[in-house]
């Protein structure tokens, strides 16, 4: 079991209670989000280990979440993946400029994210057990 705190944005609950679920069967921590403005108060008092990031949000979208976390010298570390249904590859390039550092899109792979979240985490997803 490790200590590390994992901040899920997402205004879809199905998509919060999923991502959480899968997380913390992971083993890690999870905070939620379900607004930009939350997002981001939730970021600023927690300071996740990483952010897993939706685009289309209420208040204030993934994009402009992204930018101000990682332009802030507080923030600018945290590993940030942006999850969205958004697939084109000008919402790829404006997630990467804005400074995610990786960018995945719905549906997705749960074995695909949680090897993702190991990578930016820098640590090695654990090696499943035989029965």
């Amino acid at each position: 079991m490790n200590n590390r705190r994992i901040l899920v944005v997402d205004d879809e609950p199905d998509i919060l209670l999923v991502l959480k679920q899968r997380l913390m069967q992971a083993g890690f921590s999870v905070l939620v989000a379900a607004t930009g403005p939350e997002a981001l108060e939730v970021a600023r008092k927690e300071v996740p280990d990483l952010i897993i990031l939706d685009l289309m949000l209420p208040g204030i979208d993934g994009y402009q979440i992204c930018g101000i976390l990682k332009h802030d010298r507080r923030y600018m570390k945290i590993p940030i993946i942006i999850l969205t249904a958004r697939s084109q590859k000008k919402d790829y390039e404006l997630g990467i400029s804005v400074g995610a550092d990786a960018y995945l899109t719905k549906p997705f792979d749960s074995e695909v994210l949680l090897a993702k979240v190991y990578e930016l985490l820098g640590e090695k997803a654990p090696v499943p057990k035989e029965d």
